[in-house]
């Protein structure tokens, strides 16, 4: 009798986890899209006659407009069920990436960006705080970190992944399979995911509320440091191998694949320490990406060090989501889906910002100027990490 007990009480836990994975995918899918052009960069611009600064708008509009849907949506979003606005938006970017796949110029893959940026603004926001409606409470935690890890592992293998199929089969086949995906994603948000009307909604006026915490701010501007000099950079990561480290444009994918391979060992590594040491997990990932975009930029690379550099800096990269979001969730306690939204919108901000200022000195300056940038972006944040701290400050 209690052998059937556990069985049923298992049944409704089981069907959470599987809800939780398809969230996972569907942020999995939305990153990789929003990331897609950093392998592509070289071959689209290529292709539709524009320069490489000018195709990193690929990455900076959808990341601009991100910013913006992240809190929008989360206040307008109102008393419509959660699984249908999900469902929409993951549509929304699989219709946007088979546009980008068949477009006929720049200007058309532009404006399906857009849309893209809608949809990871507002999917990133309102997953962020479905957990505890999906798993029980025991598991809550485990379920975030799950669901907040597809946005490491889109950056660590869905960018590989896709800069694989376009060398394969050139830039638009890489899009047509992220908009494959993003239909596959949809499938299982439908089939798995039960409905979630809103239980409650967030005012414009709660986000300056949270934004008033000085944890928040201080989590806020790490994270404007820390991805807006990765993104200056890692945006140009393909022009920065072949023509600084002398790497082939052969290997190429093989390097980001193993830049993969090591962001997920540090999604891992960061993971495991980062409940118990915030602060100093974001301090050696602060000094580890300075050291990877710095050293190069000062001293070359050949194709051997600079593959491993690319390595290392996956492994350093790997643990910012998770680290950044721990600090977001320890900052407000009591407002989470608004701090989550505040930090979503700081998150895309940046990537957009990175890829614009990253894209101003490559054509200005050179491609080693984009590290240079990095660097002293990253190198700040080691001070902020230093001076602040995630916990909001109480008074007795």
């Amino acid at each position: 009798m209690l052998n059937v007990q556990n069985r049923l009480a298992a049944r409704p836990a089981a069907r959470g986890w599987l809800a939780v994975c398809a969230v996972t995918l569907g942020i999995f899918a939305l990153m990789t899209s929003e990331l897609l052009p950093v392998g592509l960069l070289t071959p689209v611009s290529a292709d539709l006659g524009v320069t490489e600064g000018d195709a990193g708008l690929m990455v900076t509009t959808p990341g601009l407009v991100a910013a913006v849907a992240a809190p929008v949506l989360t206040v307008v979003a109102g008393r419509v069920d959660r699984k249908v606005m999900l469902a929409g938006l993951i549509g929304l970017m699989a219709l946007a990436n088979l546009v980008c796949a068949v477009a006929p110029g720049f200007a058309v893959v532009l404006a399906a960006r857009l849309t893209v940026g809608v949809s990871v603004g507002g999917f990133w926001a309102i997953a962020g705080g479905l957990a505890p409606r999906l798993v029980p409470e025991r598991h809550v935690g485990r379920a975030t970190a799950v669901i907040f890890g597809g946005v490491s592992t889109a950056s660590v293998i869905g960018v590989p992944a896709g800069t694989l199929a376009g060398q394969l089969g050139g830039w638009r086949l890489g899009f047509a399979l992220v908009g494959i995906l993003g239909i596959v994603a949809l499938a299982c948000l439908l089939l798995l995911v039960p409905a979630l009307p809103a239980t409650a909604t967030v005012s414009f006026a709660r986000v300056p509320e949270v934004w008033r915490n000085p944890a928040v701010r201080a989590g806020i501007l790490l994270t404007f440091l820390l991805i807006t000099g990765h993104f200056a950079a890692y945006t140009y990561v393909r022009p920065i191998a072949q023509e600084i480290a002398g790497i082939s444009p052969d290997v190429i994918s093989l390097v980001l694949f193993a830049y993969g391979v090591a962001g997920v060992a540090g999604n891992f590594v960061a993971g495991g320490q980062v409940a118990r040491r915030t602060r100093g997990t974001l301090l050696v990932i602060g000094a580890a990406l300075t050291a990877v975009t710095g050293l190069p930029a000062a001293f070359g690379a050949g194709p051997v060090t600079g593959a491993a550099a690319v390595v290392a800096w996956g492994l350093a990269y790997g643990g910012v989501s998770v680290s950044l979001q721990t600090w977001m969730l320890k900052a407000a306690p009591a407002g989470t889906e608004a701090a989550t939204s505040l930090f979503v919108a700081a998150f895309n901000l940046s990537i957009a910002l990175g890829a614009l200022l990253g894209g101003f000195v490559v054509d200005g300056l050179g491609t080693a100027a984009a590290l240079w940038l990095a660097a002293a972006l990253l190198l700040p944040a080691t001070l902020v990490v230093l001076a602040a701290r995630p916990e909001p400050v109480t008074r007795g």
